[in-house]
């Protein structure tokens, strides 16, 4: 065998055993958000998401009870601060990660974004959504690749990195 079918053999196991502790680890899911009930839909991102092999609307029933099973912490931010103050850290913030911000909507306390993941370079989408819940400010989000079918607990990480960070620069 020549080294070079060793090597493509090596990398054929490795992505082999990398995979089985990958599908152990994370559930085969794509499309995290803190409000499983009534997701934070795409909009300003439909046109991006054109071609894409993911459809933009939420996964469903499924997708949530993985979520829910696999990523049970995680829940909308709920601040005391006022929401246009919380619009616009949580626009800078976007903006500070290196998203791509597609619309950013006071009024209807929503910011759409693409965020693209350093090693390959995946584009997901992410959608922020504020409301009002009494005195205080409910902030709800949903990240969302667009290939594959398991993104290795990638969008998690960003909602929950997201929603501590916003936590700290709003309190």
């Amino acid at each position: 065998m020549t080294r070079r079918w060793s090597l493509a053999l090596a990398a054929l196991v490795l992505i082999a055993v990398l995979s089985i502790v990958a599908m152990s680890r994370w559930p085969p899911i794509h499309d995290i958000t803190t409000d499983v009930d009534d997701p934070p839909a795409f909009m300003a991102l439909l046109p991006y998401r054109t071609g894409s092999v993911s459809p933009p609307e939420y996964d469903g029933p499924a997708a949530a009870a993985q979520q829910q099973k696999s990523y049970a912490g995680l829940r909308p931010l709920i601040v005391s601060t006022p929401p246009s103050a919380v619009f616009e850290a949580a626009e800078s913030l976007a903006r500070d990660n290196g998203w791509q911000v597609v619309a950013a909507d006071r009024g209807a306390g929503r910011i759409e974004a693409i965020a693209t993941t350093r090693m390959m370079r995946f584009k997901d989408d992410v959608v922020i959504r504020l409301r009002p819940e009494g005195e205080k400010t409910r902030v709800d989000m949903r990240s969302k690749s667009r290939v594959g079918v398991g993104d290795l607990g990638t969008n998690a990480r960003r909602i929950r990195a997201f929603l501590a960070t916003l936590a700290e620069r709003v309190r």
